[in-house]
């Protein structure tokens, strides 16, 4: 039985929407006639998702992390309670308010009655259910816990989700202060320096060099700025696309982790990633290489990735964890501690959950300190701009009350 987005007429004449299950698109519209609704389109859900495949983005901007960690909550309550997979997935479905995610679910829960593993139906729509996500749920499938794989899971997609509201809740104050800024600026140049500035060059005195380099920056930006606006957007656009190539994206990211202190935030964000998904794989019961492996995935910083994997080459070979790990240089000594201790003790699972909860603390504190630092930076750099505008409109003032005063 397939999933059916359908858009039809009620009997008012009024445009309903939604998802309806049938063996094909013929039943799916004899269902909307039973219930009183005349069928305008209809289309599988299978084929939305292969007209997606090409621009994955779509399905990762209609699903918040909020909502699928919202969804995983309420599918680990579900299963918690005793109800079959099935029945916990339309009990999901019929709950959340997102129409997207609501035929995606239903997708996933004709493909568990087809026979299919849960795993395997959220695998089957990558963009919003990630490789951690489904080797998590098959190591819970395969194990019997899957209500229990589900918790964690939860536990870690909320985590990560107010890690990056503290993040964007802290950034809207200096980005906001730095856009202010700007414009004020620019408007000072366009509209304000050139009618007081030009008064002093039309009396033919001798203008200081501040002055006449804030009036040829000024004729700039009034002449050249629309251009300059336009080759910016033009090469941040190719910027972005010439980042899909994997080699000039490695050596973006090694440059990266030079930069001081934001060097410093993307390894413990990695690194805190890793551990995360790390973790909570070995719980769950996946073998510690496969672990290895889907936690390279997730680290979005391509040399760290690729270091990792290196590693768990060398652990199949027979080295320990925390000694392939330490050998990248690009984990921190409490964590690599922390590993050996775990592979020591028998307790690897809950040593990588004790060392990323260190990282994210750390994470947190690291860019509480970058975004303090931006504050005062944005303040003096914008301060030092205004303080140029300044004495570039009062120094001609002072030379021509000097030269009154003569």
């Amino acid at each position: 039985m397939a999933a059916f987005e359908y858009t039809a007429l009620d009997a008012q004449g009024r445009e309903q929407r939604g998802v309806i299950q049938g063996d094909n698109e013929r039943q799916a519209r004899q269902h909307l006639r039973e219930k009183g609704l005349v069928p305008l389109t209809i289309k599988a859900v299978a084929e939305r998702k292969a007209e997606a495949g090409a621009s994955k983005w779509q399905f990762r901007r209609g699903l918040r992390v909020a909502d699928l960690a919202l969804m995983t909550r309420q599918l680990a309550t579900l299963l918690g309670a005793g109800l079959p997979v099935e029945e916990a997935l339309r009990g999901v479905a019929e709950q959340t308010e997102q129409a997207r995610l609501k035929s995606i679910l239903i997708e996933v829960r004709s493909k568990v009655m087809e026979g299919y593993t849960l795993a395997a139906g959220f695998a089957d729509f990558p963009s919003i259910f990630p490789e951690l996500y489904c080797a998590t749920v098959k190591a819970g499938e395969e194990s019997g816990k899957l209500g229990a794989v589900l918790q964690r899971l939860a536990d870690y997609t909320e985590e990560q989700n107010t890690i990056r509201q503290k993040i964007q809740q802290a950034s809207v104050y200096p980005i906001l202060m730095l856009v202010v800024s700007i414009v004020i600026v620019i408007g000072l140049m366009l509209y304000i320096v050139p009618n007081i500035v030009g008064v002093f060059a039309d009396t033919g005195q001798e203008l200081p060099t501040i002055t006449l380099g804030l009036i040829a920056m000024s004729d700039v930006i009034r002449t050249y700025g629309v251009y300059v606006f336009v080759l910016l957007v033009i090469w941040v656009i190719v910027w972005r696309r010439l980042l899909h190539n994997p080699e000039i994206r490695r050596w973006s990211d090694e440059k990266k982790l030079k930069i001081p202190l934001i060097g410093r935030v993307m390894r413990t964000l990695n690194t805190a990633r890793f551990a995360h998904t790390f973790g909570i794989l070995t719980a769950s019961g996946v073998p510690v290489l496969e672990a290895m492996r889907t936690g390279a995935q997730v680290m979005t910083n391509i040399p760290m990735r690729d270091a990792v994997q290196t590693a768990t080459g060398r652990v199949r070979e027979g080295m320990s964890i925390y000694r392939a790990l330490q050998d990248t240089n690009y984990f921190s000594p409490m964590m690599i501690h922390l590993l050996a201790n775990g592979e020591a003790s028998g307790q690897l699972a809950m040593m990588l959950e004790r060392a990323a909860s260190i990282q994210d603390k750390e994470v947190d504190t690291l860019i509480g300190s970058v975004l303090s630092l931006m504050e005062p930076l944005i303040i003096l750099i914008m301060g030092g701009v205004v303080l140029l505008i300044v004495m570039a409109v009062l120094l001609p003032i002072f030379s021509l009350t000097q030269g009154v005063g003569l």
